[in-house]
């Protein structure tokens, strides 16, 4: 059986291409570019919780850092280093060959440096830690929302929550919709180049990682702002995927697993961000708008008020 050592040399070093020093000392030197500021964030995938036990390694090595980079989007980071801690219950040599293949596969396309990392035996755990860097002062925050501002969505929100009630059984989608959901949760899209775009132009932005009602009332409690979301305006890719509309619209509102940036501007922006969703060839919806108030959430679907907290969002510790 392979040593700690050999496992971290043979599947995790890798040449880097804006790194000082990367894995193999114990710790990497990282050089930040003048005007910058460094953006950190940390996500874990758990065994269990996060995915299923059978994902294909591939795409769950796609997943564990796409996730990490979407926080990064959020603030409006460009993506430059990781580090990933990783517990792996044996040294399967064929799963960490798929599972780095998809963890290199994303470092590519948004040009990331693995620039060190901890391997332990364990239940399996993926820990990333991802750096990013975002111009002084231009860093997007969820405590920018003013009332009056518009709330928009990027992205099909919902496909994700279906693809994982699809493996679940508690529906059965058909194609093309059933590649789509799947897709949207296996292989996730750090919106990457959005957040970018956005830099003076949103607000205030987050991303949707445990539901896109749950994640906007972390944004409304640190705006100090509240909301009224229309219902006919929301996106309609996860109603057109699934037959089951109450089950179409609890992956919508409550979900999960989307990583689509929600974010709020000014009214006089929408020309600016509809050039930016042509430009990206990204969908970007305006659902809502933020009102005066203190958090408080208000779902409106033809003028009747829906009860927003029957789309409660995942929470780890929640009874």
């Amino acid at each position: 059986m392979a040593s700690e050592f050999a496992l971290i040399a043979r599947h995790f070093t890798r040449p880097t291409s804006h790194t000082e020093l990367g894995v193999g000392d114990d710790g990497a030197i990282l050089e930040l570019a003048a005007g910058m500021r460094l953006v950190v964030s940390t996500d874990m995938l758990v065994a269990g919780t996060h995915f299923l036990a059978d994902t294909d390694p591939e795409a769950l090595g796609w997943k564990t850092l796409a996730v990490n980079l979407s926080d990064l989007a959020a603030m409006g980071a460009t993506p430059r280093w990781a580090v990933v801690a990783v517990a792996l219950p044996d040294a399967d040599e064929r799963w960490l060959t798929s599972f780095c293949t998809g963890l290199f596969a994303c470092a590519a396309a948004f040009d990331v440096d693995l620039v060190g990392g901890d391997t332990t035996r364990g239940p399996l755990n993926l820990c990333p830690t991802v750096f990013g860097q975002v111009p002084a002062a231009q860093a997007l925050l969820r405590s920018g929302a003013h009332p009056g501002d518009d709330i928009w969505i990027s992205g099909s929100p919902g496909l994700a929550g279906l693809g994982l009630a699809h493996l679940q059984g508690r529906c059965k989608l058909s194609e093309p919709a059933l590649t789509d959901c799947l897709a949207a949760l296996q292989r996730p899209q750090p919106r990457v180049a959005l957040g970018a775009a956005l830099r003076g132009i949103a607000s205030a932005a987050i991303d949707v990682s445990d539901g896109l009602l749950g994640d906007l009332g972390h944004l409304l409690e640190r705006s100090a702002v509240g909301a009224v979301l229309q219902l006919e305006l929301m996106p309609e890719a996860a109603s057109r995927a699934c037959a089951d509309p109450d089950l179409a619209r609890r992956c919508l509102l409550g979900g999960g697993d989307d990583y689509e940036l929600l974010f709020t501007a000014a009214p006089s922006r929408r020309e600016q961000i509809r050039s930016i969703a042509a430009r990206l060839t990204l969908p970007l919806t305006a659902i809502g708008e933020i009102v005066e108030g203190d958090g408080g959430l208000r779902l409106l679907r033809a003028g009747q008020e829906l009860p927003a907290a029957a789309y409660r969002s995942y929470d780890h510790f929640a009874p």
